[in-house]
């Protein structure tokens, strides 16, 4: 692809529709800018970075890169763990930090609006203060709501709750040559035409920018408990899940963390666990309106549990315990991080039937490649977050096999009918997975569709597909 390079005086025009204090160029812009949390898929430098505080601002940005060919990268906290938000091409990268506003509450329908920029944990928590419930929590609370909706984040309650893409209404989007669109309505029902904001969700700032977001809400559950399950085996461990999915206990979330991870996150945090000699740990949730109805769903579990190898059931019923066990699960990935120097990492998503078995095929590459993997994720549906640390190996035997490796593993997750990503999206660093996983084919069809939204390739070139 072929771009056109900002000029000087393309500086100088941004900063005269923007503001002059929100323009970086060259070496102003902070090197937090040229990578997310994965920086390991490599460094990328921006041209210049605008951060952006409306929707005509975004509006004007992205006419003048239409006008000039220019490309695009929007940004939101930069927490991805895929390279979406990283300038490949250069260019302008687009920030929408400071579009961090709540607009607007509508309680009578349930609804919120708000900016791209405001965070996961902003929003929850004003939420509850008024009473209601907003339930997507992805791993990392600091994420801004506009990247969720750009990767459809799912997260730790999605099995309760459901994923991103269940909470959003309605969205106001711009175009990549500057035009303002909306998508959605706050309606009940719609059917009218095709439903284009679904097909924005999950699509990584590719296709337009969602710069107003309406968000759903839901009420309050009154009444959470936790319990913690120790396991002797993988096998026993996610083997209980399907028995919660086919069941009427209804949990809102279910995860499996290795030992090994319970160790690591545990220490990293300073945290005391219940219990942290079993092989494996199965950590669900149950939210409710009375303690009544809540606690025999929690009775109901743990006989689920013992009944199929569990060693034990610890009960977390209050704050102290229930942010005991899920700040160690929430600390996983930063927990090993810590422990190695390098690391790539991965979100495939599995049947959930299948999760021990991707497991030992898991261990078995670990072995074979003499490189240490960690798989932890969301039993409740499948969705695995691998990752390959490099510790002290070469760096450059890490380098040439860590990606047989991350092959291997793919091919072994589509034989089990399985998928690239769950919910950390393409990005750039999946993109070659992505194609040899879906074909040229399907890979045509999203070829195709990029092109209706953006003919000229200037928003956010080289993500998702190429």
């Amino acid at each position: 692809m072929e771009y056109q390079s900002i000029t000087p005086e393309g500086v100088e025009y941004l900063k005269k529709i923007t503001s002059p204090d929100r323009v970086f160029f060259g070496e102003e812009i902070e090197y937090d800018y040229y990578h997310d949390e994965m920086p390991d898929f490599g460094i990328h430098a921006p041209d210049v970075v605008v951060q952006a505080l409306t929707t005509q601002e975004v509006s004007e940005v992205m006419f003048y890169a239409y006008k000039h060919r220019i490309p695009v990268t929007p940004r939101g906290a930069g927490t991805g763990l895929s390279g979406g938000a990283v300038a490949v091409y250069g260019g302008i990268l687009l920030s929408l930090e400071k579009m961090n506003q709540i607009l607007e509450w509508d309680l009578d329908t349930m609804t919120v609006v708000v900016e791209p920029g405001v965070l996961v944990m902003e929003l929850a928590d004003a939420a509850l203060e008024r009473g209601v419930f907003y339930p997507p929590e992805p791993g990392e609370k600091t994420a801004s709501i506009g990247g969720n909706v750009m990767t459809n984040a799912g997260g730790m309650k999605a099995v309760g709750y459901g994923v991103t893409r269940n909470y959003v209404v309605s969205m106001e989007c711009v175009l990549p040559n500057g035009s303002v669109v909306r998508f959605g309505s706050n309606v009940a029902k719609n059917t009218s035409g095709y439903d284009i904001k679904d097909l924005i969700i999950g699509s990584e700032g590719t296709l337009c920018i969602a710069t107003k977001l309406r968000m759903r809400l839901i009420p309050k559950p009154l009444v959470s408990y936790t319990l913690l399950v120790p396991y002797n085996s993988l096998e026993s461990c996610v083997g209980t899940v399907p028995q919660f999915i086919n069941s009427t206990l209804n949990p809102t979330a279910i995860e499996y963390m290795p030992k090994s991870l319970l160790d690591d996150a545990a220490r990293y945090l300073n945290k005391i666990m219940p219990h942290r000699t079993a092989d494996s740990y199965l950590i669900l949730m149950f939210d409710g309106a009375t303690v009544e109805d809540v606690e025999r769903r929690c009775d109901m579990a743990a006989s689920i549990c013992l009944k199929n190898g569990a060693e034990d059931v610890f009960l977390c019923n209050t704050d102290e315990r229930k942010e005991a066990v899920w700040s160690v699960r929430g600390a996983a990935l930063e927990a090993l991080k810590a422990s190695t120097t390098d690391m790539d990492e991965c979100d495939i998503v599995v049947p959930r039937n299948r999760i021990a078995d991707f497991s030992r095929f898991a261990d078995e590459k670990m072995k074979e490649y003499e490189i240490r993997i960690s798989i932890q994720g969301h039993a409740g549906d499948g969705n695995m977050h691998i990752q390959l640390m490099r510790d002290n190996m070469e760096k450059h035997l890490f380098e040439d096999r860590c990606p047989r490796l991350m092959r291997d593993l793919y091919i072994k997750a589509k034989e089990m009918g399985g998928q690239v990503s769950g919910e950390h999206g393409i990005g750039h660093a999946r993109v070659k997975a992505l194609k040899e996983h879906l074909g040229s084919e399907v890979i045509g069809i999203f070829q195709g569709i990029k092109q209706v939204f953006d003919e000229r390739t200037i928003l956010n070139p080289g993500k998702v597909i190429q």
